[in-house]
This record gives C-alpha cells, structure tokens and sequence, in this order.
C-alpha cells in the first residue's frame, strides 16, 4: 500500500517549504476566486481552468513531500510556471491605470512561485527512500511500489484533465443544451471512474479494471464526435 510519511519525518526546512507552499497555494486560490467575478466569459472559463489546477497543486505538493512522489512534483512545478505565466500575461496587458494597484500582488505571485518551483526542484532532484521503505532491499517489490505510484499519480492527472475539458466544453458557444448536460455528467463519470480504478488497484479485482477500461470507450467516442462536428 501506499504509505505516508508522518510529519515528524520531515526536515524543518521542508516543513517550512510545506506550510508556505500550502499557505500560498490557499492564497492563489482565494484570488483566483475573487478575480473570476470581475472578468469576461473567456478570462471567466481560463480562471475557473486555473482554479481547478491549482485546487490539484495543493494535492500535488502534499502527496509529492509527504509520499516523496517526484512525478507529482514535476507537476506542480509545471503548474506553477503556468499560473506565474499567465499572472505575467495579464500584468503586461493591464492599462498603465491599472498596474500601480495590482503591482504589490503581481510581485508576490512571482517570489512566492519562484520560492515553489526551486524548492521543489530541489526536493526532486534529492534520494527518495520511500521505495526502499515499503519494499525493503528486494528491488522486485521496489519496482511494485513505484509502479503503484505511478498508477495513482495518471489517475490525478487523468481526473484533471477530464474537469478541465468539461469546463472547456460548457463554456464555448454554440453548444446545445445535451452538450452542457453530458459535460456535467462527465464530472460525475470521471469521479466515478477513478473511484473504481483506485478500488481495482487497492483490491486488485482485474473485473474492476476491465469496468475501468470500458469507461474510457465513451469519452474516446464523445470526443471524436466533438472534433468532426
């Protein structure tokens, strides 16, 4: 099983990093919700995309530290460039009006997110001995873990993704009503399919994976109608 390292494990620079990265990520969070009542329909569906990314971000950083996961890491630190991007992208747009009062907060995105990334960076690059924790010297079970991680770590990225397509997919226009629905409904599908995935590994119950599997059949179908119609 995957297992967690306790706190009291950790190194105080990396409980440090921890509480920051958490307290910043809470931050990101709070202003990206404020900020989606104040812009327009299309910044309103990129904000809300941002939204969901960073919600994952805070999962990310505590399953990276605390199960020392580099994969999810990786992801975070990609995350961050990505919301320190767009923050870059929206200052320079600002009319000269406008960017005195947002200067304070544009400034404390790009320390607070260099800070993630390089810590982050740092905390990929040391030893991971987790592994050798769950799966002792045998490097067979070693290898076990590793792929259990990997597996838990497609499925965060797969239910990701799927959320962020579904509010791609309600926002654009021209969409009819069944659009909406059936993007709606694909969150439900999505939560539900990684509900029985995780089951299936946890359980090894190869009838789960075969259920797994065949959940992904109608979003491949739905998909390919969305691209030629």
């Amino acid at each position: 099983p995957l297992q967690v390292k306790p706190c009291s494990e950790l190194s105080f620079p990396v409980k440090i990093y921890f509480c920051v990265t958490i307290l910043s990520l809470l931050s990101v969070i709070g202003l990206t919700i404020e900020t989606l009542v104040q812009q327009t329909e299309e910044d309103f569906t990129i904000s809300l995309i941002q939204l969901v990314g960073v919600v994952f971000c805070v999962y990310y950083v505590t399953r990276g530290i605390l199960q020392e996961n580099r994969q999810e890491l990786i992801v975070f630190v990609l995350s961050i460039l990505l919301v320190m991007f767009r923050s870059i992208v929206n200052f320079t747009v600002l009319s000269a009006e406008q960017k005195p009062k947002l200067l304070a907060r544009f400034i404390l995105i790009l320390l607070v997110g260099s800070f993630d990334v390089i810590c982050a960076i740092i905390l990929i690059q040391s030893q991971s001995m987790m592994a050798f924790r769950v799966g002792g010297a045998l490097e067979s079970l070693q290898s076990q873990y590793f792929m259990l991680n990997l597996c838990f770590s497609m499925l965060t990225f797969d239910l990701q993704a799927q959320l962020c397509l579904c509010v791609l997919l309600i926002s654009l226009h021209g969409i009819t009503l069944l659009h909406n629905i059936i993007s709606a409904t694909g969150v439900l599908w999505a939560c539900l399919k990684v509900t029985i995935s995780i089951i299936a590994i946890l359980k090894e119950l190869k009838p789960l994976v075969w259920i797994f599997l065949s959940q992904n059949v109608p979003e491949v179908v739905y998909l390919i109608y969305l691209l030629y119609t």
